[in-house]
């Protein structure tokens, strides 16, 4: 009786007591490099983008589902609208949306108002800032018009076909005024936005934790986002601290598993990529992604060995592009997992042409003939000087990790086999990021991921007036630029498919770049990860992944 009485008093007490708190979802993710800053007017580094978009709301953002993509309200109540000349823009503001809290607010709830976009849009404009999205809207705009408090109206000089993809990005995010008066330039280690979460920890390049916004208004299949409490994001330059992280639990997925790494995770018996059965007996699943992503090695056109636009100078170049091996790289750095770039555009970008092929492809014998030809006389060494009897000597940039220095050794071969030699400076992909908008950097290896799935996104990055900021090469070539021009006042079709055309021969005569690869990602998620695919423009889904170990 004693057992029975002291077992309905336990019974009673547990019913009792409150319940201990649900403990916070969290989801685990990482960066491949280290975030610049979190201003959204001069940040255009991937991680730190991937950052921005989570913190900032622009006036509108993609649909997670629709394929293809397609555009949705995110800090407006609807799509916007245009008068019968395209020209004038009116933009709606859902009410109620509010910055996170910060001082600069003196404590009070601060609403976003169609001002705030005004301003947003402004500081891209400002010479002070040296925008590298200044592009978007630089010589663009008639008029910039806040009507009333959630009512803002924009005139366009010419009616810009890809307007509404600009205003997606997290340059053109809300930014309040008074932030960005209270911190001045270091308003971007202060980001204050009114996306799906709010900065709760953030030590710099190492680890980054950001917290759901509650009063966040997107609604995905009838749940509120975000849907974890929590994502903690660790930076993780090492591609094999990446992949063991992953298959140590760490982490809740990994996306474009590094090449040098696919062994671990794939199945080396298939063409096709497979998960090894030993993971996928644990519940991991494989997804393979056509990214939307260009990688290029860039020549610094301003560059006295490799630059200009004289015959002996686009002979170096053409010939650096003849001399690279992408069968083998596409076979065994990249295992297989990527399609060879034959125009600055990858495939399912509006104005990419499947029938469209490069006139230069590996060809080291063209190569060492044109060199010889045009004055680079192979020295009793092997290697070649220039014209004027100067040794030839590049420096290529490049990051200090395993694929880098895989990177290295197939540069060095290539170069090497038609006589040229080449040494390698290692830095973090910031730092050369910094050095290659000063033109102080003579030829790096790097990739583009579109902003907006339109052409025009890519072939900016060559565009004159660009030159220091998207545009690394610094190439500047009038008859590109006026086609660039001409082009970007047109919508998707044939007349801008012509000047497309013409304007990728222009790239394959003077090489400012040599067009490298379009990666297929290799994405792999686990188990208790749910709603999990990638889009193909947006940089991250934190706010639609949920958790559920």
């Amino acid at each position: 009786m004693k057992r029975l009485c002291a077992l309905a008093a336990a019974i009673t007490l547990a019913l009792a007591a409150p319940a201990a708190p649900a403990a916070d979802k969290v989801l685990h993710a990482f960066l491949s490099t280290g975030e610049t800053g979190l201003d959204p007017a001069v940040a255009s580094d991937l991680a730190s983008l991937s950052l921005l978009e989570n913190l900032f709301e622009p006036m509108l953002r993609y649909d997670y589902d629709a394929r293809p993509v397609k555009l949705v309200p995110g800090g407006l109540r609807e799509l916007p609208s245009s008068d019968a000349s395209g020209k004038v823009w009116t933009f709606r503001l859902r009410p109620g949306m509010y910055f996170s809290d910060d001082p600069a607010f003196n404590g009070k709830k601060r609403e976003v108002v169609a001002g705030d976009y005004q301003y947003a849009i402004e500081r891209l404009l400002d010479p002070a800032l040296k925008s590298p999205w200044s592009f978007l809207f630089d010589g663009k705009l008639a008029e910039l018009r806040v009507l009333d408090r959630y009512t803002l109206r924009m005139t366009l000089k010419e009616p810009d076909p890809s307007l509404l993809f600009y205003l997606a990005l997290p340059a053109t995010g809300a930014v309040a005024r008074e932030v960005a008066d209270a911190y001045g330039s270091q308003v971007g280690n202060h980001p204050v936005g009114s996306g799906p979460f709010v900065i709760e920890q953030w030590k710099r390049s190492d680890k980054i934790t950001l917290a759901a916004n509650r009063g966040y208004h997107q609604v995905w299949q009838g749940r509120q986002l975000p849907m974890v409490d929590k994502v903690e994001v660790k930076i993780m330059e090492e591609y094999q601290s990446r992949v063991l992280g992953f298959l140590n639990g760490e982490f809740d997925f990994i996306e474009q598993v590094p090449e040098s790494m696919r062994d671990m995770v794939l199945d080396p018996s298939s063409p096709a990529p497979v998960l090894k059965q030993e993971l996928a007996g644990r519940g991991m699943v494989l997804s393979a992604f056509p990214v939307l992503q260009t990688y290029y090695m860039w020549m610094n056109m301003d560059d006295p060995v490799l630059g200009g636009y004289s015959k002996e100078k686009v002979a170096l170049r053409r010939a650096i592009a003849l001399g690279y091996n992408g069968p083998e790289d596409i076979a065994l750095l990249k295992k297989g997992l990527a399609i060879p770039a034959q125009s600055p555009l990858p495939p399912n970008v509006l104005g990419y042409d499947p029938a469209y092929r490069s006139p230069l492809s590996y060809n080291p014998k063209l190569a060492k003939a044109l060199l010889d030809r045009f004055g680079y006389k192979v020295g009793k060494d092997g290697f070649r000087s220039q014209p004027n009897g100067q040794p030839l000597a590049l420096l290529m940039h490049s990051e200090p990790t395993m694929v880098g220095r895989l990177r290295d050794e197939l540069w060095r071969k290539n170069l090497n086999a038609i006589g040229i030699r080449v040494r390698f400076k290692t830095d973090k992909k910031t730092e050369i990021i910094k050095a290659s908008r000063l033109g102080k950097v003579q030829m790096f290896e790097t990739n583009w991921v579109a902003d907006f799935p339109d052409g025009e996104n890519f072939y900016q990055l060559l565009y004159g007036p660009n030159s220091g900021r998207a545009n690394y090469a610094r190439f500047n070539l009038p008859a590109y630029n006026s086609r660039y021009e001409k082009a970007r006042q047109l919508g998707d079709g044939p007349q801008r498919d012509t000047l497309y055309r013409e304007m990728n021969q222009l790239i394959h005569a003077y090489n400012p770049w040599v067009l490298l690869i379009h990666p297929i990602s290799a994405d792999i998620q686990q188990p208790w990860l749910k709603h999990y695919k990638r889009h193909p423009v947006e940089f991250t889904n934190w706010r639609y992944l949920d958790v559920e170990r």
